[in-house]
């Protein structure tokens, strides 16, 4: 079974905008995840522009900064945060995850949620173009689907 995700394309009168926020933490996970993101942007005619931040809980405060500046159509956010032997990594997981929710709630803006929540350092290759995929690809691909949605709503 096929369950990787598969876009409709969207064309877009006018020009879309981009954010596109990582951790410095992990980098080799986060790095990756962002610029198959960005690459998916540029090739549909988007403008993206990159953050970088220390840590995953960074990330919301980061996005929200994004969502005020009103510059951009969107907001992807990339991390990694691997399990660990202690439960810091349920405590980072819970803060991003319900951080980019509120975003998503309050904001006018959508704000993708690309951040791999994984056992082991291995999973997170397999989804930066491995057998799982590439989730920054896919962060991409949903970022333009919600710019288009979000338009259509206007």
């Amino acid at each position: 079974m096929n369950n990787q995700y598969t876009p409709v394309p969207v064309e877009f009168q006018d020009p879309v905008r981009v954010a596109v926020i990582r951790t410095e933490w992990n980098s080799h996970i986060s790095t990756l995840l962002a610029d198959g993101a960005i690459k998916t942007l540029e090739a549909a005619g988007a403008e993206a522009e990159l953050f970088v931040v220390p840590g995953a809980v960074e990330l919301t405060f980061a996005a929200q900064t994004a969502i005020n500046s009103d510059r951009f159509d969107a907001v992807i956010v990339h991390g990694c945060v691997i399990k660990g032997d202690t439960p810091h990594f349920d405590y980072v997981c819970q803060s991003v995850t319900f951080g980019v929710t509120e975003l998503n709630v309050d904001s006018p803006i959508p704000v993708i949620f690309g951040v791999l929540t994984v056992l082991d350092e291995q999973q997170a290759l397999d989804r930066c173009g491995g057998p799982a995929g590439h989730k920054g690809i896919e962060a991409a691909q949903t970022a333009l689907s919600m710019v288009a949605f979000n338009r259509s709503m206007s």
